[in-house]
């Protein structure tokens, strides 16, 4: 991959990453609500998925979904009922969770690094990222290497650039402690969560 193609490529994943979205709403309230040491396997869940997915995409992925729109509509409606399901559950948490997990056991529990990688097969600006590196950067000459090439500026680019969004929120977590600040909190990301559906649900449409 020619260098000023790498250049161009590490500008559209920093934009790409650091930009709202059901993930990044998820790292915000996971920092603010169990601080950044017990969000890390979010943050590595969420890189993880997405990398994988391009990579996926990359290999062919991407045209098998177009050829079957029934398997990507199911995929728009299983990812609606999880942000749905993740923003209930989100919306009641009240009081926070200790950064080595000894206290809180009142709270939903971190997000693991499975169900972060899942919830990226199941998140439409994901897709809509994957697809659209891959047919954008992506040659013909040496396919694979520049596909491996491509994974890897991502993978150093995303990681960091999601995890501002945890470190974010974990500079909020001594504000948030008083009163019922991190209800209200969790209620606004709750909200963010499913206006990031909008999108998704105007597509179904």
């Amino acid at each position: 991959m020619p260098l000023e193609m790498i250049i161009a490529l590490i500008g559209f994943a920093f934009v790409m990453s650091i930009s709202p979205g059901p993930a990044n709403f998820l790292l915000l309230a996971s920092g603010a609500n169990f601080g950044v040491l017990r969000s890390l396997p979010l943050i590595f869940g969420v890189s993880f998925g997405f990398l994988s997915m391009v990579f996926a995409v990359g290999l062919g992925l991407g045209q098998l979904l177009k050829q079957a729109p029934m398997v990507e509509t199911g995929l728009r409606i299983a990812c609606g009922a999880y942000i749905l399901w993740l923003a209930y559950k989100i919306s009641g948490v009240r009081s926070l969770g200790a950064d080595d997990g000894k206290q809180g056991e009142e709270l939903v529990k971190p997000i693991s690094f499975i169900q972060a990688a899942l919830l990226q097969l199941l998140n439409p600006k994901a897709w809509t990222v994957a697809l659209l590196v891959t047919v954008t950067y992506m040659t013909e000459a040496d396919y694979l290497g520049n596909l491996i090439v491509l994974v890897a500026v991502f993978a150093v680019v995303n990681i960091p650039s999601i995890g501002v969004w945890a470190v974010s929120g974990a500079a909020f977590r001594q504000h948030l402690s008083r009163n019922n600040r991190l209800l209200w909190f969790n209620r606004i990301m709750a909200l963010l969560l499913v206006a990031s559906m909008v999108p998704m649900l105007i597509h179904m449409g």
